[in-house]
């Protein structure tokens, strides 16, 4: 007679309980919440109340909120006469914006992907010194720079021409370092020497196989260097003397002299003007952008996170 061994019954395995999810409510932050609207505020308010004073009149400006629209609103008289006015010197002010801006950008970003593609991919005698230098460079205010520079160009004849505001906008420090922070990962080493192997020369694998791969650095340096040139005041201020070669910036502070020297305060028809030519100024800047973020945002998170 056999006897058999009765097996203990097993447990029932219960399964785990789920780890309980913090609620939305526990992982706000009341004091960041706080924080990111203050910001909110602080980057928005401007643009409303340039948008809204946009829309008045000269009396206006002076006698209604500004933060709300008038009873009477007048944006397309406003842009009409911004436009009209002395024989249409906006359209050329904004005209030498964009070619000063445009111009500055492609080449401040074709140099800068260069430069940062040879010292992260080429070791030369001074390479670290000469990188280091261009760190420096990056902490120097582009305003100290001004006077030397129209001593400079004044002793070449550039002066009061278009080269004198796009030529120093080409060399862009941060640029530089951004490229070359990007090249060293966005452009693998074993391309290159492939490249090399099949017989192609440094321009080509450069023009031809590196410029793609950093096509996304390419394009934040491109949009920085377009805002700076675009917003640049200082430095046409000092250079410029013909109102037909002022960009808008220069030529909207003539404006806004005129409106201050004409008449005091709410006589002066000049004001809207430069209001409204202010909104104006910046449509093209914020069309730039939504066209070009994605590159812009890629760009900016490839450089900084090693493959």
């Amino acid at each position: 007679m056999t006897t058999t061994l009765r097996q203990p019954p097993v447990a029932a395995r219960t399964p785990a309980a789920p780890v309980p999810h913090r609620s939305a409510a526990r992982r706000r932050s009341t004091p960041l919440t706080i924080a990111m609207l203050a910001a909110l505020a602080y980057f928005l308010l401007p643009l409303c109340w340039l948008l809204i004073a946009s829309t008045k009149s000269t009396q206006d400006l002076f006698d209604s909120f500004g933060l709300w629209f008038s009873h009477a609103p007048q944006l397309p008289t406003n842009i009409k006469a911004t436009f009209t006015q002395d024989d249409g010197v906006f359209v050329h002010w904004l005209l030498n914006t964009v070619l000063y801006a445009v111009v500055s950008a492609l080449g401040a970003a074709l140099l800068a992907a260069a430069a940062g593609y040879g010292f992260a991919k080429f070791r030369f005698r001074g390479d670290r010194l000469s990188f280091n230098l261009v760190l420096g460079a990056i902490m120097v205010p582009a305003t100290a720079l001004a006077i030397p520079t129209y001593l400079l160009f004044a002793k070449v004849g550039l002066v009061n021409t278009p080269w004198a505001i796009i030529l120093p906008s080409l060399v862009n420090p941060f640029g530089l370092y951004l490229m070359r922070v990007y090249a060293a990962d966005a452009v693998p080493d074993s391309l290159l020497e492939a490249a090399r192997i099949d017989g192609a020369g440094e321009a080509r694998i450069f023009f031809r196989i590196a410029l793609r791969l950093l096509a996304p650095g390419l394009v934040t340096v491109l949009l920085f260097t377009l805002v700076a040139t675009w917003n640049n005041y200082f430095l046409p201020l000092i250079m410029l003397n013909d109102p037909n070669l002022y960009p808008v910036t220069v030529g909207l502070s003539s404006w806004a002299a005129q409106a201050q020297n004409g008449g005091a305060g709410a006589s002066s028809d000049m004001l809207p003007l430069v209001v409204t030519g202010s909104l104006i100024s910046i449509v093209p800047l914020v069309i730039a952008f939504l066209v070009l973020q994605r590159y812009w945002q890629s760009g900016l998170a490839t450089g900084s996170v090693k493959q």
